[in-house]
């Protein structure tokens, strides 16, 4: 059944603009509940980042899930990552998430975690939708939910945060800036690093209400890269609006994606023999990640683009670790969803471990050249779909003879075709992505 409220992840959209006003978050409060209380007893968690709009949002959702009966307990800005945890060590039937993540703040959304610190089941999500259409009530007074704060919050998901690593842990030595995007990371993060012993410098943890993402954080490097030179750190870190995204920058102020820590991370495990299967990345993960597994016998698979995908790969096989170049990592040996503090702690551990620098260990990861290109289409027939396309795209995969690969996708967005080939060579690979590109434009003509 296709969702009508329902993307990829939760609900998002621009602030005041449908689905995202205050009667909406009223309602869905209410069917959230409806849906929970129909399982048994209710009790929800409810958290958010620091946009300005989630005062309003919380506000609505509280009343709505009241008004089903559902037990509400606020933990106000936090990420992610820790509600998830939260509402696992809470015994609580789902968590909710207000944020729209690396969105700016004119944008928000809504997340949900299961009682178990997962996605919701596709079942709930569609018994809410159901539930959205129907009229609202109102349960009689004495079956009203009650609402509470959790005020140790923070101080529960540092504990959390910190037992990731063993407990003889100890950054002394390491310089590290952070930068925390103005966002939900803004008071754990930093103390997680300097409870562990590093020296922190401190960037973007000022919010404002307006200011989450703001050229700041893993959206926009320059700011952190700048830093770690300015600061001779050993290494930089950048978190999203909601924490569950991470980037790094080396001394160098080279960044350092997902994929490289992904990489970092399961090279790790696997001299550990810690590593319990293989690791999943994305579509959109570049070559150099699956040939660079692969030299270590390690094995790899590609899941659609979006933590949702990767992570019921990784239920399905039953591996640990995977996750995307844009900076989700997901560590199932610690927790159930990505969650950037820890995946940062994981790539620290592993520098550790190997005495080496975060712009020694990338090194190992070669990247291969990869050249996007946008080719507009009517939007009518799909050009993907085309025999001649087809047969092209067969050929040059042929051509590479397993050291390149071709990708072409239609955009979520906008009536374009991404073409996208990659491989050792950038020259033969421009040449290849303008050839399919040109293909592509003489069909959609």
């Amino acid at each position: 059944m296709t969702k009508k409220y329902f993307g990829t992840d939760g609900i998002r959209g621009r602030v005041g603009e449908f689905p995202i006003t205050p009667d909406f978050m009223l309602k869905l409060g209410w069917a959230a509940g409806m849906a929970f209380r129909s399982m048994g007893a209710c009790r929800i968690l409810v958290g958010k980042d620091t946009r300005i709009s989630g005062y309003m949002f919380e506000s609505a959702l509280e009343a709505g899930l009241s008004a089903a009966g559902a037990d509400v307990m606020l933990l106000g800005p936090m990420p992610t990552p820790a509600i998830a945890y939260l509402t696992r060590t809470f015994h609580a039937e789902a968590g909710i998430v207000i944020s729209a993540s690396h969105n700016p703040h004119d944008d928000n959304g809504i997340k949900f975690f299961s009682g178990q610190g997962t996605k919701l089941p596709d079942a709930i999500e569609h018994m809410i939708e159901e539930l959205l259409d129907a009229p609202m009530t109102v349960v009689e007074s004495s079956k009203l939910g009650k609402v509470s704060r959790i005020n140790d919050a923070s101080g529960r998901y540092i504990e959390f945060c910190k037992s990731s690593v063993p407990t003889s842990t100890n950054f002394a030595g390491l310089k590290v800036v952070i930068d925390c995007a103005h966002g939900a990371t803004y008071k754990v993060a930093p103390s997680v690093f300097k409870e562990l012993g590093a020296e922190v410098t401190v960037l973007s943890a000022q919010p404002n209400g307006l200011n989450i993402n703001d050229n700041c954080g893993s959206t926009h490097m320059g700011q952190l890269q700048a830093a770690v030179l300015a600061e001779h750190a050993d290494l930089g870190i950048a978190f999203d609006g909601d924490g569950d995204r991470v980037l790094m920058v080396d001394h160098t102020g080279a960044i350092v994606d997902g994929d490289d820590l992904l990489f970092i991370i399961a090279r790790d495990l696997h001299e550990r023999n810690k590593l319990q299967g293989g690791v999943v990345g994305t579509l959109m993960s570049n070559l150099g990640l699956e040939l660079a597994l692969a030299d270590l016998g390690i094995p790899f698979v590609r899941a659609n683009v979006g933590d949702r995908y990767v992570i019921a790969e990784l239920l399905e096989r039953n591996w640990l670790v995977g996750g995307e170049n844009s900076g989700h990592v997901v560590c199932f040996q610690h927790t159930t969803t990505g969650d950037a503090i820890i995946a940062a702690l994981q790539v620290l551990l592993a520098l550790r471990r190997r005495d080496e620098s975060l712009a020694l260990a990338r090194q190992a990861l070669r990247k291969c050249p990869q050249v996007l290109l946008n080719v507009r289409f009517s939007g009518g027939e799909n050009p993907i779909e085309h025999p001649a396309i087809k047969e092209a795209c067969e050929r040059v995969t042929v051509a590479m003879a397993g050291r390149g690969r071709v990708l072409l996708r239609k955009s979520g967005t906008e009536p374009l075709v991404r073409v996208m080939v990659e491989g050792d060579d950038e020259t033969q690979v421009r040449g290849y992505a303008e050839e399919l590109a040109k293909l592509v434009t003489e069909v959609c003509a």
